[in-house]
């Protein structure tokens, strides 16, 4: 595992604008995302608090980049290919370098979405950091604060991966001002874009 946090390009002071998608009411997923949290605390792992789960689509760029008439124009031509509300699932439990994460499946709805979010993002000038063919949709629950063995966190997850999946809906994707604090991400909203 590698530590999460060691990004080139972040620090306390950066803020960027981030599509994604937020889980406040998502109940269930809250409930077992403590529980794993819970079972996994001996890792020594960095928690997502509970109002900070989210999905990231997409970096549109950093709050110095964009240009405020820029993101009233994203907001417009985002309102208009927006696609339908959906369902994804929340499947339990896995990690990549940084994190673990639930996965999610399945992934053409969430696709779609980010398909259409980088579409009228190229209208207006703001073309996506990454190609949606790029895109593995993932919800983490704590990120790696420190570079250890991989074995340690496969060993601790096997357990979880039993678990049910969490059923969401996705009625609304949000433009946020991304932060960090510490060892947290947190966001301002910018505008809630709610799907047809």
């Amino acid at each position: 595992m590698t530590n999460h946090w060691d990004r080139p390009g972040w620090t306390s002071s950066t803020r960027a604008y981030y599509w994604m998608l937020t889980f406040p009411d998502a109940d269930l997923l809250i409930d077992q995302a403590r529980h794993c949290q819970k079972e996994l605390r001996p890792l020594g792992f960095d928690d997502v608090d509970e109002d900070a789960l989210h999905l990231t689509l997409g970096r549109i760029g950093t709050v110095e980049q964009v240009a405020p008439g820029q993101l009233h124009r994203l907001i417009a031509a985002a309102h208009a290919a927006r696609p339908e509300a959906f369902n994804l699932r929340a499947v339990p439990l896995t990690a990549s370098r940084g994190a673990i994460r639930y996965s999610v499946a399945p992934w053409i709805s969430t696709i779609d979405l980010h398909a259409a979010l980088s579409r009228a993002g190229s209208v207006v000038g703001l073309s996506p950091k990454k190609p949606t063919s790029a895109l593995r949709p993932h919800i983490g629950i704590a990120y790696s604060n420190r570079r250890m063995p991989a074995h340690l966190v496969r060993d601790a997850v096997l357990p979880l991966r039993a678990l049910d999946s969490v059923t969401v809906p996705v009625r609304r994707v949000q433009l946020v001002e991304l932060r960090r604090e510490g060892h947290t991400y947190r966001w301002d909203v910018i505008h809630e874009l709610e799907l047809r």
